[in-house]
């Protein structure tokens, strides 16, 4: 016990806000609910869930020398209304964790210090880190290690967290001893279904990716649905609808790094100057940001979207260098956006 409450205190002051280490072994359910989501095709495109499910499915498979895994959580909390872009429909609405620099760099320099002290502790000792890049399930994990409950909507929010955090994993082949889990506090409250744009959830703590506009905007290849496009708004990158809403967010902790504070030019960016990204303008904004990771098409076919949802033909001026655009995808956009632009214009 020694060690862990000397861990915990070396964590917390390297930044992180909580800690909890589990078992690999502490989460069986998770193959099974992993297979049924995957069976139902509710992946949509993003096929490395299907691979090496053996591994996703079972941490303790990951790495079998692994006797302990901590969990930790580093808040990212705004200090704005992530929903009060949603109103202005010239701008665009690009989720909170999104605003600044790539968490992933940021956590995995944080869990390297951590862990490596904790080997310095115990001689002969491994670990592994993992930031959301490997096959890890994170947040079955971190529930059972205590940091929080996967809410109706699927993601962990915290009593002492909200909804908030980035989640870090330390496997190690130390002997820790384990903490509780945490067990669900949502009680009656729906705040999160009822305010999805697409109806991603067909059941309380069931997701279908297939109609979340966070799948849809980064992960989803070609063009999307058009009956989903004209329920995304505003939303460029990401949607933090569901996180905002959850009342636990009364008791979220404060960000630390002021490296997750938004960037003034991503708190509510202009669509029609977004929409005039060439790819090495697109680059040049977005180095050392996630947004980077799903290419300028993607982007650009995403602020078309927007555009089309706006309601406003003066962003119209903005679809026309995309009509000829050499994705076919941002064209289809361009397309679809003016037309919608039109039949607002007549609408009675």
């Amino acid at each position: 016990m020694g060690l862990k409450a000397d861990l915990t205190a070396f964590a917390t002051e390297a930044g992180f806000a909580k800690l909890g280490i589990c078992r690999p072994d502490a989460v069986p359910h998770i193959a099974e609910r992993l297979a049924t989501f995957v069976d139902a095709g509710m992946h949509g495109q993003m096929g490395w869930m299907a691979e090496r499910m053996h591994w996703r499915g079972d941490p303790a498979a990951l790495w079998p020398d692994a006797r302990s895994v901590v969990m930790l959580a580093e808040p990212y909390t705004p200090e704005h209304d992530p929903l009060a872009v949603l109103d202005q429909v010239d701008r665009a609405a690009i989720s909170v964790y999104a605003q600044n620099r790539d968490y992933h760099d940021i956590v995995k320099k944080r869990l390297k210090r951590v862990g490596r002290w904790l080997i310095e502790q115990v001689p002969g000792a491994q670990i592994k880190v993992f930031v959301d890049t490997a096959p890890v399930m994170e947040k079955p994990l971190a529930a059972a290690a205590g940091l929080g409950w996967q809410g109706k909507h699927t993601n962990l929010l915290g009593r002492e967290l909200g909804s908030w955090f980035f989640l870090g994993a330390i496997f190690t082949t130390i002997e820790l001893p384990p903490d509780e889990a945490e067990v669900s506090h949502c009680g009656s409250c729906t705040a999160c279904l009822d305010i999805c744009p697409t109806d991603a959830f067909p059941a309380p703590y069931r997701l279908d990716a297939r109609r979340c506009i966070s799948y849809l905007t980064i992960e989803h290849k070609g063009p999307v649905d058009p009956e989903l496009r004209a329920r995304m708004g505003n939303r460029i990158y990401g949607c933090d609808d569901c996180l905002a809403v959850c009342p636990w967010n009364k008791f979220a902790s404060t960000a630390r790094d002021a490296r997750y504070a938004a960037r003034d030019d991503l708190l509510a960016p202009p669509l029609a100057e977004l929409a005039g990204l060439d790819d090495a303008a697109f680059r040049a904004r977005f180095s050392g940001s996630p947004i980077k990771r799903i290419g300028r098409d993607r982007f650009v076919r995403n602020v078309a979207y927007a555009i089309g949802n706006s309601g406003d033909p003066a962003l119209g001026d903005a679809l026309s260098p995309l009509l000829d655009d050499a994705d076919p995808a941002v064209a289809d956009a361009a397309r679809w956006a003016i037309l919608r632009l039109k039949e607002v214009q007549h609408d009675p």
